[in-house]
């Protein structure tokens, strides 16, 4: 499995020798762990963004007609070049 060092401040080390010691974990489990966490919580992040994006896109008739007032111009309007 590849592997990856990663350098910490002393307090951070301190801190995280102390958490490890505190959940009855190696600290390299503890990192393992807080890395998979966050993967794990991007990856959801994107699909519910792709999931609004998607509804979004088949509704975009019923929220421009419910904001008007926040639709881009068309046509004439807008900026001058």
């Amino acid at each position: 499995m590849p592997a990856l060092n990663v350098e910490f401040s002393d307090r951070e080390l301190e801190d995280l020798r102390q958490i490890a010691k505190e959940r009855g974990t190696s600290m390299k489990a503890l990192v393992r762990e807080a890395a998979a966490a966050d993967i794990a919580r991007h990856r959801a992040l994107q699909e519910g963004a792709e999931a609004f994006r998607r509804f979004f896109a088949t509704h975009a008739d019923e929220f421009a007609a419910a904001f008007p007032d926040d639709e881009p111009p068309t046509g004439g309007e807008g900026r001058a070049a």
